[in-house]
């Protein structure tokens, strides 16, 4: 099953939970918070103390996305502000099945990220252990920056693996994702689709979630 995970990178920080709610309505069903140190990529964003407000804001799952070093002293905090999903970056990450477990203790899902230049089949033993797994279509950073064509191969080869051995972690796609991109993603076989700028970018978060999901959901076959 398709589903749009709005990213609130791109929302109107002025009225978080209105646009958090209105991308609700549009049919998003997890939503996507961007954590940027200013380390690891060349922004800063957002920590615990946004996503524990978040939580009072809304029911539905908060997928962090943890683009920082070190994410083993943050993931504890995470946890404490109300997080669900965490996501972490393969590069970042010297120890990866420590960390995964980690996650797991603190009653999270846990997902592996993976730049435009890693390879897929770095992460193969770890699958088993994973919710899912993000394959960035841009460089992380910044919101609105083009999709990354050779990530299409990318999504089919984790597809057919994920086949091959059986398993059912998720497939999340990031960066680049709109109305012009959508239908190829989920062909190449992703289910779980993260929307900044296409959902928040011009102020009409709940027309534009119902539009891009409908035309996800159409390529998938599934009933809108």
């Amino acid at each position: 099953m398709v589903e749009l995970l709005p990213s609130i990178l791109s929302a109107d920080f002025a009225h978080l939970a209105d646009e958090v709610a209105a991308a609700e309505r549009g049919g998003g069903t997890v939503i996507h918070v961007d954590v940027m140190d200013g380390h690891f990529v060349p922004n800063i964003t957002l920590g615990p103390p946004v996503v524990k407000s978040l939580r009072k804001a809304t029911s539905l799952p908060l997928d962090c996305h943890l683009m920082i070093d070190n994410p083993n002293e943050y993931i504890p905090a995470f946890a404490d502000a109300g997080a669900n999903w965490i996501g972490v970056h393969y590069e970042t990450c010297p120890h990866l099945h420590r960390t995964i477990e980690l996650i797991h203790n603190h009653g999270m899902k846990a997902g592996v990220v993976l730049n435009p230049a890693t390879r897929v089949e770095l992460i193969l033993d770890i699958l088993p252990m994973l919710h899912h797994v993000l394959i960035m279509s841009v460089n992380p950073g910044f919101g609105g920056q083009k999709f990354i064509p050779f990530s299409l191969e990318k999504i089919r080869k984790l597809a057919q693996i994920r086949k091959d051995l059986g398993l059912r972690f998720r497939i999340e796609v990031d960066g680049g994702v709109a109305h012009d991109t959508i239908a190829q993603v989920v062909q190449a076989g992703a289910d779980l689709l993260v929307a900044g700028n296409a959902v928040f970018g011009d102020g009409n978060a709940e027309r534009n979630a119902q539009e891009l999901l409908a035309a996800a959901k159409k390529v998938a076959g599934e009933a809108s």
